[in-house]
């Protein structure tokens, strides 16, 4: 009844985001895992002319290679949401690890491109799916007030393996062969498990304190005046498995939160991502073939996807500082469509590049446009969702983004072989990269801030909380509350309920003697339902 220190038995406050300590090395392990889940698609590419050569079939047909990882990790999104809620963030990440570097090991030995598919697509795709998106939602929950500049150096490893990848996937392929080079690169896969050893649970030492508070709470709840605290606490001991079984299916945890849907950001997020996707990674995909066939060197066309790496190393964390400002973070959103709009621009502009150096001035501005995107798209998601409906958003958004995948990059493969020109290529990919940022920024300021103005100031009523940080605490305040008022049942509940109401009511005059307000005497019940003294009511009720 009433709030109590946690050292009387008052069940204590949800953990907070530290914004720093164990979170740093959480950042690192991020920061491996999206190098690896971004880059690697990318880098196979280097692969694609030996793989012609050997298997003998077009573009179109390796490009299915790339697609397919990128499908892979979008596409099981919701897969991996339901098994971060079921079994949390590090187991999940260990078996995506060995199934990250079992699927490049195997890949090594194919015999033909269906096999490779199966392999190098499908499994190597899965498993940095179940790195990838885990690792996102540990970051979201060490992090809160650092949070854009977290994402901005957890999404710098793109780049940062980008540029190292690539040249040394020509290395091996020149040295090793193909098949050397999937093998060895199968076994760099590997350090994807040590990522997902230092994934520790935020809140495993507060479900300690949780215990201890809640034992102590339960045996002074269920002494009767003059009680023995011995008599509570064997009550206790004997009551608490029953309560936790009780407990589970009252709570009845969502494995996977459709209630999303509902929130307009959210769907202008996700049908902008999906028009996006459709052209944001077909460029640097068909860059090296695109020189190779220009008659660049094999070595220096490698070389320019790890410009585009370089540059992007220094944009990404840069941008999460911009995006971290006080009186930036608030229109993040149409940061996000500015970055999205230069990306777009940079490739239409860049179209007829024919010569080394021409191609060489477009990954840097790529490269730019390419790592401000990077280090937004998650920091946006964040700012709609909030940190509890995180992991449902994002397995539902990259389910989305999957379809986009699989059309974009083989279309543009497809329209290679049929053409034999890749203006038109860069053309398609920078106007649907532009329709994505010009929707993005025209339906938030016509749907949500203008909605947002002519909109009534909403009731203080908490039942009807619009911010998600407000939702989060409003459901572990009532959460605490139905777990202390199951521990009022067992052996003194009728004794137990005099008190209360008695106190509760004691509690009601005293407020209604300190506030005064003019209001009529009368029970605090009728008092709230007539509208008198709201202003106590909704602070008890907040609370």
């Amino acid at each position: 009844m009433g709030r109590a220190n946690p050292e009387e038995g008052q069940l204590p406050a949800p953990v907070k985001p530290p914004d720093g300590g164990w979170g740093w090395i959480v950042l690192l392990g991020c920061f491996v895992i999206t190098g690896f889940s971004y880059a690697f698609p990318k880098a196979v590419s280097v692969y694609f002319k030996e793989l012609m050569k050997d298997f003998h079939v077009g573009y179109s047909d390796t490009a299915w290679i790339s697609s397919i990882m990128l499908a892979m990790l979008y596409g099981t999104g919701p897969v991996c949401s339901i098994m971060v809620n079921q079994f949390g963030c590090r187991p999940v990440m260990l078996i995506g690890g060995l199934l990250a570097s079992s699927g490049m090991i195997l890949a090594s030995f194919t015999t033909n491109i269906i096999e490779l598919y199966l392999t190098a697509g499908v499994l190597t795709g899965l498993g940095m799916a179940l790195n990838f998106q885990p690792s996102l939602i540990m970051l979201g929950t060490y992090f809160d007030k650092r949070r854009p500049l977290a994402n901005g150096l957890a999404a710098a490893g793109s780049p940062v393996f980008l540029s190292s990848l690539s040249p040394l996937g020509q290395v091996l392929l020149e040295k090793f062969g193909w098949r050397g080079g999937f093998l060895i690169m199968g076994g760099l896969l590997l350090n994807c498990c040590t990522c997902g050893a230092v994934m520790r649970p935020l809140d495993m030492g507060m479900r300690r304190k949780m215990e201890k508070a809640q034992d102590k709470y339960e045996a002074k709840e269920m002494l009767p005046i003059g009680g023995k605290s011995e008599e509570g606490i064997s009550a206790t001991d004997g009551t608490k498995k029953a309560k936790k079984a009780k407990k589970k299916p009252k709570k009845g945890k969502k494995l996977l939160d459709f209630s999303i849907f509902s929130n307009k950001g959210f769907i202008i997020y996700t049908i902008s991502k999906f028009i996006l996707v459709l052209g944001l990674f077909v460029p640097p995909i068909l860059l090296v073939n695109y020189a190779k066939d220009t008659g660049v060197p094999d070595t220096e066309a490698a070389f320019l996807l790890s410009i585009i790496g370089f540059i992007d190393i220094f944009a990404r964390p840069a941008c999460g500082m911009v995006a971290g400002l006080k009186w930036v973070r608030p229109h993040v959103a149409y940061l996000f469509s500015f970055a999205m709009l230069f990306n777009g621009l940079t490739d239409i502009c860049s179209a007829r590049a024919s010569n080394y150096t021409g191609l060489v001035i477009f990954c840097v501005f790529f490269g730019i446009s390419y790592g401000m995107v990077g280090a937004l798209q998650f920091e946006v998601l964040m700012a709609i969702v909030g940190s509890q409906k995180f992991s449902s958003a994002i397995g539902l958004v990259l389910l989305i983004e999957a379809f986009a995948v699989l059309i974009g990059p083989p279309s543009a493969g497809r329209l290679v072989d049929a053409l034999k020109n890749y203006e038109v290529i860069f053309y398609l990919a920078g106007s649907e990269v532009v329709l994505s940022a010009l929707f993005l920024a025209m339906a938030t300021y016509c749907c949500l801030n203008r909605g947002k103005k002519k909109e009534p100031p909403p009731e203080k009523n908490p039942s009807t909380g619009g911010g998600s940080d407000t939702e989060e605490a409003e459901s572990d305040v009532q959460e605490a509350e139905e777990h202390s008022s199951d521990n009022h049942q067992p052996a003194h509940s009728t004794d137990n309920a005099m008190v209360a109401a008695s106190e509760e009511a004691n509690h009601v005059a005293e407020e209604q003697s300190g506030e005064g307000g003019g209001c009529p005497e009368g029970d605090g019940e009728v008092l709230a339902r007539d509208g008198c003294n709201t202003d106590q009511t909704v602070e008890r009720d907040s609370f």
